[in-house]
């Protein structure tokens, strides 16, 4: 009866939209009310019934209202879009009253400007969709400016003019984890993103926290999606890997040139000997110069490439790791060589949608079937609202829905509050900052919409000087004196042969024949080892 009752209506709504209304003023400036409107304590969206809180006008009733919904309902992201469908029509069952109409339209359903110009003959008081920034921005320029959109793009580019955007902004998450590693007391880092226009942009947001918390970026190291070439060798540039086995190298022949070819006391034979074996556990020597990376990929990619920075001696020790929003969706937090990482995510989605979803679907939500489930509900209390279109939905105290806090902005970009987790290796996280629960006190600082493109920057180092990491008789400093190797060599790292190491006799009655010295060849590693382990050395 239940999901009988759920279909009739979205029929009897169907056919309802085909009713005409008068088209309204399209004057209208999204930014006129928006300055005069106080910061207080958010909506707590009352799903099921109207709310109070919308100040609905009793005296409007009687008339029909439009609500146009655009997804992509059939072809290849048809999928997206019937689970967005979803929780619209589970808020319109339990919201709508009896004189709203809903029609879908499936943006995928041949040309997208003749789906707009069906939609928009209508005259819906307001939009829900489309999913996808191209559509959004042509249905941007299609619409009288006064016909609000709550689309599902997260293109800061794609929304304004009455386009607003219930999606996640990708500067959000990136601008609340820069500022916790300000909290955790780093000072340098790099950024490993991937090279596409949402990764460059993120960087570029990255950038502009990083000013705003006087924190120092290194380098910028970007990567192909999935391909693990291009993650191994953003890895190698951004661990120095050349650099610092070349200086090993280096400063392992002058131990090994001195302890053959030199006159040594006891104490100098026994020290050197010492560093050289210290030596021969290692690759390389160094450190990296920066104490944190941020990861502005997904869990799949940072998996690989936190794998590939343990190989080349890039660890936890070395680098905290932090992500973003990104990371959601993933199994990152089964991996425990990521324990102790932390990353920006959204609150738990309400327990309570939840299980409505999983009633009507029998899966559990998404996101997506989250933003769609508070758009329709804000979409009905504007229509119903005694407040102006622009009051309603850009009231800057925000709303409570169900992944917690947000608010929209004159500009269609939309602020979500996240929190902070931290990975512990089990599976499970563990909250170390809880999202905020008002705009009272701003939680963003940067715009996304005034964002630029960051470049790929190499790492800012002086390089690897080999005299740095082994402690040589004062008499024969000089006389080993080795160069600083640049970070950016480009020349691979290969054990040169040298004498073999041997301990000296206390006098010199004895004479010594040096042996050829030949690296022992390494067997090849296996990728399940370098995902799963990573080997600490007391």
């Amino acid at each position: 009866m239940y999901i009988n009752r759920f279909f009739t209506f979205c029929i009897t709504a169907l056919l309802l939209s085909g009713c005409a209304t008068t088209t309204p003023d399209t004057d209208m400036d999204w930014f006129d009310e928006y300055g005069t409107l106080t910061t207080g304590n958010p909506i707590q969206m009352q799903y099921g019934r109207l709310s109070d809180a919308y100040g609905t006008d009793a005296t409007d009733q009687d008339a029909t209202h439009h609500m146009a919904v655009m997804l992509p309902l059939s072809g290849p992201n048809a999928t997206v879009g019937k689970t967005i469908r979803t929780s619209v029509e589970a808020a319109i069952l339990q919201s709508a009253p009896d004189n709203l109409s809903v029609a879908f339209y499936d943006t995928a359903n041949g040309d997208i400007s003749s789906v707009i110009e069906n939609a928009l003959a209508n005259n819906p008081d307001i939009i829900v969709g489309p999913v996808f920034a191209n559509n959004a921005r042509i249905l941007r320029e299609s619409k009288p400016e006064n016909i609000p959109v709550l689309s599902f793009t997260s293109d800061a580019t794609a929304v304004g003019n009455g386009v607003m955007t219930m999606a996640l902004m990708p500067t959000n998450s990136v601008e609340l984890i820069v500022r916790e590693m300000k909290s955790d007391g780093a000072n340098k880092f790099i950024i490993m993103a991937p090279d596409t226009s949402s990764g460059r942009l993120m960087a570029g947001t990255a950038k502009s926290a990083a000013e705003q918390n006087n924190l120092t970026i290194s380098g910028i190291f970007y990567y192909n999606e999935k391909d693990s070439d291009s993650i191994k060798n953003a890895t190698i540039s951004a661990s120095m890997h050349n650099a610092r086995t070349l200086a090993h190298t280096r400063a392992r022949e002058v131990l090994s040139d001195i302890l053959t070819n030199e006159r040594l006391t006891a104490i100098e034979k026994s020290n050197l000997t010492y560093q050289l074996e210290k030596l021969s556990k290692s690759d390389t020597v160094g450190t990296v110069p920066y104490d944190a990376i941020l990861f502005l990929g997904s869990g799949d990619d940072t998996k690989t490439l936190a794998s590939f920075l343990r190989y080349y001696n890039v660890g936890a020790r070395d680098a905290k790791f932090y992500g973003t929003t990104m990371w959601d969706g993933s199994n990152i937090a089964s991996d425990f060589t990521m324990s102790g990482a932390k990353f920006a995510t959204m609150p738990d989605i309400n327990e309570n949608f939840s299980a409505l979803y999983e009633q009507i679907s029998g899966a559990q939500p998404n996101r997506l079937a989250t933003f769609g489930y508070d758009a329709t509900n804000m979409a009905i209390g504007m229509i119903y609202s005694d407040k102006s279109n622009a009051a309603h939905l850009l009231n800057p105290s925000g709303y409570m829905g169900t992944d917690g806090l947000f608010r929209m902005n004159p500009t269609g970009t939309s602020e979500r509050a996240l929190r902070i987790v931290e990975l512990d290796g089990s599976g499970a996280v563990r909250e170390v900052k809880p999202a905020a629960t008002n705009f009272i006190v701003p939680i963003y600082n940067i715009e996304q919409r005034h964002i630029s493109p960051a470049d790929a920057m190499e790492l800012e180092t002086d390089g690897i000087d080999p005299d740095d990491y082994i402690r040589l008789p004062e008499r024969l400093q000089n006389k080993y004196r080795s160069k600083t190797i640049g970070a950016h060599t480009n020349v691979t790292p290969t054990i040169q042969k040298s004498a073999l190491i041997a301990i000296l006799p206390e006098d010199d009655s004895d004479v010594i024949e040096p042996a050829e010295y030949t690296p022992i060849k390494l067997e090849s590693v296996k990728r399940s080892y370098i995902d799963e382990y990573e080997i600490y050395e007391d």
